[in-house]
């Protein structure tokens, strides 16, 4: 429900602020004092497209913001599914547009996405402009009005969600069976590519190990070479290393006799002796290591080109990517050898969703065959109270012959206004005026089946006058005690129904003309429906008229 409007810089509202209750409201005032203004910034917060050219000070932001209860965890789903706090006793949504052209939309002082917002916004209030009644010839608008009187939401959505996984399982099955239809040479030749590469026997980091054997071997005179002289400085030599490490060993012991405190120094040497002496040992072992044979370093170099005229071939820049391409190989070979049972596999899934999707479209069709006998005769009840005496509303599902987005239905909205035509197609046979009175009649239906906690009506009486308006209001007080409704009107039959009762108004004496709107109390109310009665001159004839028009109603002000 709708319970708080402030509306700052759009249009001609300055600043105003609106509190709302449950039940049926009506808004009134002379043409152009800005009730489709209001409507207008009512809708540009649940997210219509933002106009800069709405901003009263073009120098200044346009904020929005309307206050929401719901009473229930209707909506809660939603909320969760979008990543935002959800409180039943109160939902506050804010949106700014600036004079740069920029618009950002809040939900709970959330940042949201404009359609984040139009998603939620859809949900929670439901605005009937004068031109919406062409809607009711849409098929798609009538099967979700009759998906509502069928409280089919939950169902729906669990069909939709197996619909999905069908078309996901038809997508797959086809994608195999084109793969089984491809040439067959195509499958020989990667078999041969996979063939060669098996013959490889590729093994991970062999080509760098090859790489490191092959510099070796083909160094070895050198490397030992150096191991020889690397030795001799530390052994062979005249100034080897360690002899004369021995020599200052015997120094240190003959000094030891004549200077104190030596053993500290005499060990470092030692420890030194005997690392060099291991140094010596490991430069000896890895010259011994270098010797090869002539038939060593041919198998190694016959292996390192067959690696790179593979790599060539398959143009691999490296090793590993020759074998992620036999890896890639394998799997594809193996899938074509194994797309009999795959396919096989898929259809058996195909058909199971299928079963499951027949079953639920069978559950929505049972269920919307129910509602539309119980939703045609009471649209026709009501269309007949409002100056349509033989009016006849039919409801007429027809089979499709694939699943669709919505079941296996399409629904046809079938109408006759005069006595003994046949019914035909709504969107053929009725006028503007009778498409606006059955829109009524439908969302009267619809509004019992708590379709939407706000529904608002702008003008949906237009073009009627006398008992058939007076019938209008009555239907829409009715509508009142289902959910939140307000109600633009200009006729003195709906205002008087309602349970409350807004006033919109010019105002002229500041520098700009401004909008204002205020909540009329009982007596207000009984001048203001004279008026409307009266062409604005308020008689006495016209205040007796209107306090008729009152009586039997309680008259509640603020």
């Amino acid at each position: 429900m709708l319970q708080h409007l402030h509306i700052q810089n759009y249009a001609l509202i300055e600043d105003l602020s609106i509190d709302f209750t449950d039940g049926f409201s009506v808004i009134t005032g002379e043409t152009g004092a800005g009730k489709s203004i209001l409507l207008g910034a009512l809708g540009f917060v649940l997210g219509d497209r933002a106009d800069t050219g709405v901003l009263f000070d073009k120098d200044q932001k346009c904020i929005v913001e309307a206050v929401f209860s719901f009473g229930n965890d209707q909506l809660k789903t939603a909320f969760e599914a979008n990543d935002l706090d959800f409180d039943p006793t109160e939902c506050i949504i804010r949106r700014e547009l600036n004079p740069q052209k920029k618009s950002r939309a809040f939900i709970n002082d959330t940042p949201v996405s404009l359609q984040t917002l139009k998603e939620i916004g859809n949900q929670l209030v439901d605005i009937h402009s004068q031109h919406d009644s062409l809607l009711l010839t849409d098929t798609d608008f009538q099967l979700h009005l009759l998906d509502e009187i069928a409280q089919n939401n939950a169902l729906l959505a669990e069909y939709k969600t197996a619909f999905t996984q069908y078309n996901a399982l038809g997508r797959q099955l086809k994608e195999l069976q084109a793969m089984a239809e491809k040439n067959l040479s195509e499958n020989d030749y990667l078999k041969f590519q996979l063939d060669e590469l098996r013959k490889a026997q590729l093994k991970e980091g062999e080509y760098a190990e090859i790489e490191q054997s092959l510099n070796v071997m083909e160094n070895a005179e050198e490397i030992k070479s150096l191991l020889f002289s690397a030795n001799g400085l530390l052994e062979s030599s005249e100034t080897a290393i360690l002899p004369q490490l021995n020599e200052l060993s015997s120094l240190l012991h003959r000094l030891e006799q004549l200077v104190p405190n030596l053993e500290e120094l005499k060990q470092r040497i030692e420890s030194a002796q005997v690392e060099l002496k291991d140094i010596a040992y490991d430069l000896d072992r890895l010259g011994n290591d270098a010797q090869f044979d002539e038939g060593q370093l041919q198998e190694l170099q016959e292996r390192y080109d067959l690696l790179n005229r593979l790599m060539m071939k398959h143009h691999a820049k490296e090793f590993d990517a020759l074998i992620q391409l036999r890896d890639e190989l394998e799997a594809k070979v193996n899938a074509f050898e194994n797309i009999d049972q795959e396919i096989e596999k898929a259809e058996k899934a195909l058909n199971d969703q299928t079963k499951l999707l027949q079953q639920l479209a069978s559950k929505l069709h049972a269920q919307r065959e129910k509602a539309s006998k119980t939703f045609s005769k009471q649209v026709t009840d009501l269309a007949k109270q409002l100056a349509m005496p033989h009016a006849v509303f039919q409801v007429v599902l027809e089979p499709l012959k694939a699943f669709g987005s919505n079941g296996l239905d399409q629904v046809r909205f079938l109408f006759s206004a005069n006595k003994g035509i046949e019914v035909a197609d709504l969107s053929k046979v009725a006028s503007g005026g009778e498409l606006s009175r059955l829109m009524l009649s439908v969302k009267s239906v619809v509004s019992q089946h708590n379709y939407i906690p706000t529904l608002i009506f702008d003008e949906i009486d237009a073009g009627v006058s006398g008992e058939v308006a007076a019938k209008i209001g009555s239907i829409l007080q009715q509508m009142g005690t289902a959910l939140q409704l307000i109600a633009i009107t200009h006729l003195p039959q709906v205002a008087s129904k309602a349970t409350h009762h807004f006033f919109i108004y010019k105002d002229n004496e500041g520098v700009r003309t401004q909008s204002h709107i205020r909540l009329l109390k009982s007596e207000e109310r009984v001048t203001e429906i004279a008026k409307m009665l009266s062409n604005d001159k308020v008689t006495p004839e016209a205040v007796k008229a209107a306090e008729v028009l009152l009586d039997p109603h309680p008259l509640r002000g603020c």
